[in-house]
């Protein structure tokens, strides 16, 4: 059996990703340990999952608190310059410690996130197999197609994206720096961005081909596996309750669950509109923004409600443009309001629009503007969309990716898709 390295941003919804495929892999035998600095291990909550802390003293102890508030509101030149500065810290300490790690603790093989390519690099420093994980939008870039953080419609003149992927690359000159050291100094292939960290044996995705915009260039041995989640069953809360009104769900996920404002301005809408409003806030405000949620219409307001049941019930999902959010509405058949705050929730916005799955609008959409979405959304007659609802319903999930990451891992060579690897015989 081999031991796993799961390499990934310390991030919540990142970190509950690798653990599905953790679980997966390790029902199979398999021992499998996240690496990272030492504060990240609060986002591991399998106990069985090992985690081996890196970069002591290299990072300030507050490092992850600081990259949390700064993820959770980049917005501003000053905000974003200092959230790069972070990133390309992390990745420069990762880039350093990871090797002799991966050495010390007889680290077979590695899953790396795309989003932190000293995974893949510190792999091949170690020449270890790796296998990349697209856990939000699949940076692979391709000509005619915006980067995953633009909020591009599909089929604009290719200027706009070459514009755009231009400003990106300079922005993230930090971290290119950071790549760019670290491939001279061990003699590997130059390395510029993350994109060009890739592993040459898999590529899992959880975003479906049938949610993403057309692509013509992916790789043979990319796999869109879908969503990456346990098999936890979720029970209803026991405060829930059937008023016969509409139900509307709204939620910003873990980093941005702290907008009060967005909240309040929902809650209002859905008091114009007289429909019952589920907020969950994951722990972003207190009790007494709360209670004043509540008071502006707001019918049940909580920290954490079970989503793939709150999703499920609901009549229009509210939300951030957050990857697991948009892929379990669908799965739903339940309409989307998207209003996107930072990183890919724009490109997933974008995508919505593009294949019809419901309305979107900015963060700062006035209380006339959401309640009139939301009267549209709510009365129209729901038809979904075939082929991404049937792509999602055979995808395979996470143990189609424990499948093609042991196959990769054993086989030493690139895992084709079924209609690649067809061809090819």
């Amino acid at each position: 059996m081999s031991h796993f390295a799961l390499i990934a941003p310390p991030y919540p919804s990142h970190f509950a990703a690798f653990q599905a495929l953790a679980g997966q892999l390790l029902a199979r035998g398999h021992q499998v340990s996240f690496l990272h600095q030492a504060q990240a291990r609060r986002w591991v909550s399998d106990r069985r999952v090992g985690f081996y802390p890196v970069g002591d003293g290299l990072l300030p102890v507050d490092n992850l608190d600081q990259a949390l508030r700064l993820a959770a509101n980049p917005s501003g030149p000053l905000r974003l310059h200092r959230l790069i500065r972070q990133l390309a810290a992390t990745t420069q300490m990762l880039c350093e410690t990871l090797p002799p790690a991966l050495r010390m603790h007889q680290v077979d093989a590695v899953l790396c996130d795309q989003m932190e390519p000293a995974g893949a690099l510190a792999a091949e420093i170690c020449a270890l197999p790796w296998v990349s994980v697209a856990c939000a939008l699949p940076i692979n870039r391709e000509a005619g197609l915006p980067l995953p953080v633009m909020p591009f419609a599909h089929g604009l003149h290719p200027r706009w994206y070459d514009g755009s992927a231009q400003v990106h690359d300079w922005l993230m000159k930090p971290v290119q720096q950071v790549l760019e050291r670290t491939c001279s100094q061990h003699g590997l292939a130059p390395r510029r961005a993350a994109h060009e960290c890739l592993s040459p044996l898999a590529e899992l995705s959880q975003t479906l081909h049938a949610l993403d915009f057309p692509r013509q260039g992916l790789p043979a041995h990319f796999h869109a596996v879908g969503p990456l989640r346990g098999n936890a069953v979720q029970a209803p809360p026991s405060w829930a309750a059937t008023s016969g009104k509409p139900l509307v769900f709204a939620s910003l996920g873990t980093l941005q669950g702290h907008r009060f404002d967005i909240f309040t301005r929902i809650a209002k809408a859905c008091r114009l509109l007289d429909v019952d409003l589920l907020l969950a806030h994951c722990g972003g405000l207190d009790q007494a923004q709360q209670q004043r949620l509540r008071e502006l219409g707001a019918t049940y307001v909580t920290d954490f409600a079970p989503q793939h049941w709150a999703v499920q019930q609901a009549d229009v999902v509210v939300c951030h443009g957050g990857l697991n959010t948009v892929l379990d509405a669908v799965a739903s058949h339940t309409a989307l309001l998207v209003m996107p705050i930072a990183f890919d929730q724009h490109g997933v916005a974008a995508r919505v629009r593009h294949h019809g799955l419901g309305l979107t609008l900015s963060r700062r959409a006035s209380v006339a503007s959401i309640g009139a979405a939301l009267r549209d959304l709510l009365g129209q007659r729901r038809h979904g969309n075939v082929a991404l609802e049937h792509e999602l319903k055979h995808c395979g999930g996470a143990a189609k990716a424990a499948d093609i990451i042991e196959a990769a891992v054993s086989g030493g060579r690139p895992v084709l898709r079924e209609a690649d690897a067809c061809s090819m015989t």
